[in-house]
C-alpha cells in the first residue's frame, strides 16, 4: 500500500464514508419494534392523551323507564294489578294481624266473587282471616282476682278450648253431642245444666233453649262443610268479676262454608253461614262458689247469625240453599263481618222476619 492510500484509510476511519451503513441505537430499535406491533399514528414519547369520558346512556334510559313506571302505577293502580296477575281481577292479600282490640269500622269491600268448592272463602273478608283457633286472640295474663298470673293464663287457655270444642270440633259440626265443651262447664250451675238437657234433646227447642246459642251444628243429611277450614276472628278479654272471680269475655265470629249434602258436583252451590258469639265465662274462687276444678260458670251467651235459618228453631243451622239471592226489598239488612258494632241478639231475625246479609 502506498503512502497516499494509507493516509486516506486513516482519514476515512475517523470521519466515515458517505453512504456507509450505520448501526441503530437501542432507543431507535425500541421505537421500530413498537411501530411494527401497532398500527396507526404512534404516540410521542412525551405526549399525553386524556381518557375519553364514558357515555352513561344506559343509566339514563334505566332511570327514565323507572320514572315512567312509577307514574303509571300512581295513575292506574288497578290496571297494573290486573297486568301483574290474578284470576278475574282477584289478587292475593296478606293475612290480617290478630285482633287485639275492638275494630272501629267494618272491613272494606271485597271483589264480588262467588264462593266455590275450591275457594270457599273467595270474595269474602274471611279470606284474610286466620284458620280455626288461630283466629282467637288470647291476651297476656296478669294476676287478677283470686288467681295469680299462671292461673289466669290457664283460665284463658281453657276458655279458648271451650270455644274450639263448641264451634270448631268436626264431630259437633256434624251434629254430635258437644262432650268436650260440656266438660268445661261447672256441673253445679243448675240453670246452665237445665239448658243443656233441654236444648240438646229437643227437636224443636224454644228460642232461649236453642243449642246454637253455644254450639255450631249442621244436620249431616242437609249440609256438609266444604273442606276442613273454618275461618275465625275475635278475641278474649278478662277482668275481675263477682266475688273475686276472673271473668273472661269471648267475642268471636265463625265463618262456615257449606254445600248441600247430596250435591257432589264440581259446580255445587256454596253458602257461608256466619256466626258471631259473645260468651261471658266466670272462673270462680272455689272458696266462695261451689264448682269443680277446671270448670267455669256461664254468665251470659248470645248469638248473631246470617245464612243459618230464621224460621222455627231446629237446633241446627239451616243454610238457605237455592234462595241465597232472594232478598225482599223491605228486609232488614246487616253486615255479618262488621265487628265494630255490639252483637245483635235477635239471632238473625227482626220483628218483620229474617234479616238479610249485605254480603257473605
Amino acid at each position: 500500500m502506498s503512502d497516499e492510500e494509507w493516509e486516506r484509510f486513516l482519514r476515512e476511519s475517523v470521519t466515515g464514508v458517505a453512504g456507509a451503513p450505520v448501526e441503530p441505537s437501542a432507543r431507535a430499535r425500541e421505537v421500530e419494534r413498537r411501530l411494527r406491533e401497532r398500527s396507526g399514528q404512534p404516540e410521542g414519547w412525551r405526549t399525553y392523551s386524556p381518557a375519553r369520558p364514558r357515555r352513561r346512556t344506559g343509566w339514563y334510559v334505566t332511570g327514565l323507564v323507572a320514572a315512567v313506571s312509577l307514574l303509571i302505577v300512581g295513575l292506574f293502580p288497578q290496571q297494573v294489578v290486573g297486568w301483574v296477575g290474578g284470576d278475574d281481577g282477584e289478587q292475593e292479600s296478606a293475612p290480617l294481624a290478630a285482633e287485639s282490640e275492638g275494630p272501629r269500622e267494618a272491613p272494606g269491600a271485597e271483589p264480588d266473587l262467588r264462593p266455590t268448592l275450591a275457594e270457599p272463602f273467595r270474595g269474602s273478608p274471611a279470606a284474610r282471616w286466620a284458620d280455626g283457633a288461630a283466629g282467637i286472640t288470647v291476651p297476656p295474663a296478669k294476676a287478677t282476682g283470686w288467681m295469680d298470673a299462671a292461673e289466669v293464663e290457664r283460665a284463658l287457655r281453657q276458655s279458648r278450648d271451650f270455644l274450639v270444642a263448641a264451634g270448631l270440633d268436626s264431630r259437633v259440626l256434624r251434629g254430635e253431642r258437644p262432650t268436650k265443651a260440656i266438660a268445661l262447664l261447672n256441673p253445679h250451675q243448675k240453670d246452665v245444666q237445665a239448658y243443656l238437657r233441654t236444648s240438646l234433646s229437643s227437636t224443636a227447642p224454644a228460642p232461649k233453649a236453642n243449642p246454637l246459642l253455644l254450639f255450631s251444628r249442621f244436620r249431616p243429611e242437609q249440609a256438609r262443610l266444604v273442606g276442613d277450614v273454618v275461618k275465625t276472628r275475635g278475641r278474649l278479654t278478662y277482668r275481675e268479676g263477682k266475688r273475686g272471680a276472673v271473668e273472661v269475655t269471648a267475642d268471636v265470629t265463625f265463618v262456615y262454608p257449606v254445600t248441600p249434602a247430596g250435591d257432589g258436583g264440581r259446580n255445587a252451590e256454596v253458602v257461608r253461614t256466619i256466626v258471631r258469639r259473645e260468651v261471658v265465662m266466670s272462673w270462680d274462687d272455689p272458696a266462695k262458689v261451689i264448682t269443680e276444678p277446671g270448670t267455669m260458670s256461664l254468665v251470659s251467651y248470645a248469638l248473631d247469625m246470617t245464612n243459618g235459618g230464621c224460621s222455627t228453631p231446629t237446633g241446627y243451622f239451616v243454610p238457605p240453599f237455592g234462595t241465597a239471592d232472594e232478598q225482599p226489598a223491605e228486609a232488614h239488612q246487616v253486615d255479618p263481618y262488621d265487628r265494630s258494632k255490639p252483637i245483635d241478639t235477635s239471632n238473625g231475625t227482626t220483628g218483620k222476619g229474617c234479616a238479610t246479609a249485605t254480603r257473605s
